[in-house]
């Protein structure tokens, strides 16, 4: 099954328990029984982790999610506590950890969809529908959705594919109440995110979020909103002065390097047994550059590369 060209082993912090190494964070439980956060820069593509990184891309992420929890938190509480770097801890984490509350994950992506794109388009050209939902006739590539809609998905693991599920069935999954607020909360988070960076010159094609319940699973509990948040790595950012439907949008995000792999130069079979080379230094500067450029763009501050 794929998954990562090579694992790094996990860094070792006195107070702190390594619980889980994902496609890009490192997951930890400190002494008071907080989940401590570490995005690295690694980077993923067609279910590999690839063997090369993207300088900053765990730093950016980090800071773009605090700007969203921050223009949220009126909506929607997060898990967020601090961004205190552990004692102990190497140098290279500092701007890259997020100290949170633990709660009790909803095991469910919830996807928001405001633009028709990626698999969507594939269920749409198929059936006229996203996740079982009618849509009108005449829609393309990068269309405009009448209405923002909910498209949940299952969470897969390291090297398997997110699943598409209906509404009926994630209501099945975690009970009716809970679907309809994570539905209610999605679209209302998305409805907020939208309208920020439509003001900054980009569209929120769509995003996913993951909550979570802070004294436990009762559907009287409050949803938290958790792990990262509307960045290029959970979400699709487009330019408006680019955007065109009928075509594939120029994202924010790793497309860069998806190209460079699918291409005839990588001389890589993405169908083949053998993991993805190494990504060139040109490749990887571009794929920087997108991080940065939609950083930037969304919150109006330039990124300054911080210091080895």
């Amino acid at each position: 099954m794929p998954g990562f060209v090579d694992k790094p082993e996990p860094v070792e912090v006195p107070g702190l328990v390594h619980l889980h190494t994902g496609k890009v964070r490192d997951l930890y439980r400190n002494e008071a029984g907080e989940l401590v956060m570490v995005a690295s820069d690694r980077v993923s593509a067609y279910d590999w982790v690839l063997p090369t990184e993207i300088p900053d891309k765990g730093r950016i992420l980090t800071r773009l999610s605090l700007w969203w929890f921050d223009q949220l938190a009126d909506l929607v509480p997060n898990h967020v506590i601090s961004t205190e770097l552990p004692a102990g801890a190497p140098p290279d984490w500092k701007g890259r950890v997020t100290v949170c509350r633990q709660l009790a994950m909803i095991p469910v992506e919830a996807v928001a969809r405001g633009y028709l794109t990626g698999s969507g388009l594939v269920e749409y050209e198929r059936d006229r529908t996203v996740c079982g939902l009618a849509l009108p006739p005449g829609l393309e590539d990068g269309s405009e959705l009448p209405a923002p809609i909910f498209t949940p998905a299952t969470k897969a693991a390291v090297g398997e594919h997110d699943e598409n599920v209906s509404y009926e069935e994630v209501a099945r999954k975690v009970g009716a109440d809970t679907a309809a607020q994570l539905r209610q909360a999605t679209l209302a988070v998305y409805g907020r995110a939208r309208d920020v960076a439509r003001d900054r010159g980009v569209i929120l094609a769509d995003t996913k979020f993951e909550f979570g319940r802070g004294a436990g699973e009762d559907a009287d509990d409050p949803l938290v909103l958790a792990d990262e948040v509307l960045t290029p790595d959970s979400s699709r950012f487009w330019s408006r002065d680019e955007w065109q439907p009928g075509r594939p949008q120029r994202p924010y995000d790793k497309q860069v390097l998806r190209d460079w792999l699918s291409s005839p130069e990588s001389g890589w079979d993405r169908s083949g047994e053998l993991p993805p080379p190494e990504l060139p230094a040109e490749v990887v500067e571009r794929t920087r550059g997108r991080y940065v450029e939609v950083y930037r763009r969304l919150t109006g501050v330039d990124w300054d590369r911080p210091a080895d």
